[in-house]
């Protein structure tokens, strides 16, 4: 079948319907890890930036948190309001400036959405912005050495396949915007694909042992 690629928010608007159930290997593997890196605690106030559907707000409620989810996808949200109606979701563009004050949260979390930004700058400049200080992000991005070789999310909606727009950015362009919004403490977190990815997305055996999932953590400067 043919792929069209597709802008990143128009391609998450046709895909919010069907994206829970297209298998995603990347999105197994982040599963694993990168909430499991936040490590979301009871009473903290933590942003999803790009929460989509609100696969992860789920657990951040479990963990006594109070998240607060915003995208710029209208067909993303729609289905997270349905999945977690007690989390306040907003639209908003993520590379603008967000609808939230300075230092409002504890937590910022973003996952697998850096590849997909024109301008990830301004996005973790803004992610800094709404920390308090001494706050942590986590900060999570399909592998950049798969990236390079042209790989990136793929869905079909009615009979057609698309490919959504990635950019092929690197480690250290990453690192470098994060630096340069003024993040401390930056650690660099690399996942390969392993048996549990490929139990729940069989197609995958092939990435077994190549490099998924990249996460950066990081903090803001509690001075």
């Amino acid at each position: 079948m043919q792929l069209h690629d597709i802008e990143t928010k128009a391609g998450y608007d046709l895909w919010a319907g069907s994206y829970e159930q297209t298998p995603n290997p990347v999105v197994a593997v982040d599963a694993q890890h990168s909430i499991r890196l936040l490590a979301p605690a009871s009473g903290e106030r933590i942003l999803d930036a790009g929460c989509g559907t609100g696969r992860n707000l789920a657990a951040m409620l479990t963990a006594g948190a109070a998240p607060v989810g915003v995208d710029f996808s209208p067909g993303m949200l729609e289905v997270a309001r349905i999945r977690c109606p007690e989390v306040p979701v907003f639209e908003a563009d993520l590379q603008g400036v967000l609808p939230f004050g300075d230092a409002a949260f504890d937590a910022v979390y973003c996952a697998l959405l850096g590849e997909h930004l024109d301008h990830p700058g301004r996005a973790t400049a803004e992610y800094h912005r709404v920390l308090r200080p001494g706050g942590r992000l986590v900060f999570s991005v399909f592998h950049p050495m798969m990236a390079a070789t042209g790989m990136s999310a793929q869905f079909e909606y009615d009979g057609r396949a698309y490919k959504l727009v990635a950019h092929p950015y690197t480690v250290d362009d990453y690192e470098g915007w994060l630096a340069e919004s003024g993040f401390t403490a930056v650690q660099r977190h690399e996942f390969v694909g392993d048996d549990r990815m490929v139990a729940e997305v069989p197609w995958s055996s092939w990435l077994v042992g190549k490099p998924i999932l990249l996460v950066l953590t990081a903090k803001k400067s509690a001075g």
